[in-house]
């Protein structure tokens, strides 16, 4: 992430960002969920997990994603024993010297093959497809290329996991012939794409089939205001299908998936809220 040379974990960010949140006079209400909004004018209502509500004029939603998981025997009992979701910079000094496996053939899967490379003795990149051409970057296929412990194994799915407190092994099935075999290996990073936390917000606000919640233009219908929009200019470039609903970062469809790119769309979505509270 710019300014930081050495790199900055998400944790790290995160209690950061927190920080300096608080010091400018955020209140941050913690642990405690979202399960709801309602639209009630000139107010938009938001429903906690606990019964009670808070009402306000904008709301900005910036819930993220969620890495998908494996949905395979032991897969849930070895999380965080071995089998890890869209992470590699903390664990991967965990496996010094060690046998590793990345499941995906997204830009995700080959930085972090690419980070372990560093510290695994061997990195095996599994993808259920012939290539990573249709899916990862040229920079990326060229540096994973060039690294002699890194290992592309195509046309492979991970149908088993196994061991008794640790990763141990993983069984592997070649499409579209069904041959499986076991490889060792003493942790597995999957990178099999995301989903967005918006499963709260249901029928509140327009989503892509995903979840993936759409914004400025994108709501559009036949270039006209969704129905019920209740105004006459169109919705500004983050602003959602109800107004004074915003949207930043990689819950947005068609999002950069970056961190960079969320930081900065949290900050234009201020300024959005500020020109939409100027109209009411």
């Amino acid at each position: 992430y710019l300014g930081f040379p050495a790199g900055l974990s998400g944790g790290d960010l995160a209690r950061r960002g927190l920080a300096q949140a608080r010091r400018l006079g955020a209140e941050i209400l913690s642990p405690i969920e979202v399960v709801g909004i309602r639209r009630q004018d000139p107010y938009r209502v938001v429903t906690l997990g606990d019964g009670s509500e808070i009402s306000c004029q904008a709301v900005v939603v910036a819930t993220g994603v969620s890495y998908r998981q494996l949905e395979i025997p032991n897969a849930a009992r070895l999380a965080g024993a071995g089998i890890y979701y869209g992470a590699a910079t903390t664990e991967a000094v965990l496996y010094r010297d060690l046998d590793v496996a990345v499941v995906g053939g997204g830009n995700s899967a080959g930085q972090a093959a690419v980070y372990l490379s560093r510290f695994a003795r061997s990195v095996k990149v599994l993808i259920r497809g012939p290539d990573l051409t249709a899916t990862m970057s040229q920079y990326l296929i060229e540096q994973m290329a060039a690294l002699p412990n890194v290992e592309v194994r195509p046309m492979v799915q991970v149908v088993g996991v196994d061991g008794e407190q640790q990763l141990e092994r993983a069984t592997l099935e070649t499409i579209p012939d069904g041959d499986r075999q076991e490889m060792e290996m003493a942790a597995l990073f999957v990178f099999i794409g995301q989903t967005p936390r918006t499963d709260w917000l249901e029928a509140a606000v327009l989503r892509d089939k995903a979840g993936f919640v759409l914004s400025g233009r994108e709501v559009l219908d036949g270039g006209k205001p969704p129905p019920g929009w209740g105004t006459d200019r169109e919705p500004f470039l983050l602003e959602a299908s109800v107004p004074g609903v915003f949207v930043a970062g990689d819950v947005r469809y068609r999002s950069v998936k970056r961190i960079a790119s969320a930081v900065g769309e949290g900050s234009m979505a201020v300024q959005f809220v500020h020109q939409y509270l100027a109209t009411i």
